[in-house]
């Protein structure tokens, strides 16, 4: 039996509701582009402030996909 191979990426979600949704934008987003994703950790997750309210909600993920050898 082989074994497999995943890469990882960093992204950073934004909402202007939650981290979830944050969170949620970012992966939905990669699945446009990136083939095969597996795992999403949240790693970091902040707020922008403006005018002493918060604007948005950022989380930063790390997103395994399955490495296809090409060739």
């Amino acid at each position: 039996m082989a074994g497999s191979t995943y890469k990882i990426i960093e992204l950073v979600g934004t909402s202007d509701t939650s981290w979830e949704e944050a969170a949620k934008t970012a992966v939905e987003t990669a699945g446009e582009s990136l083939k095969d994703l597996r795992v999403a950790e949240v790693t970091k997750m902040d707020l922008t402030i403006e005018n002493g309210k918060v604007k948005s909600y950022r989380a930063r993920i790390n997103v395994s996909f399955k490495y296809l050898k090409e060739g």
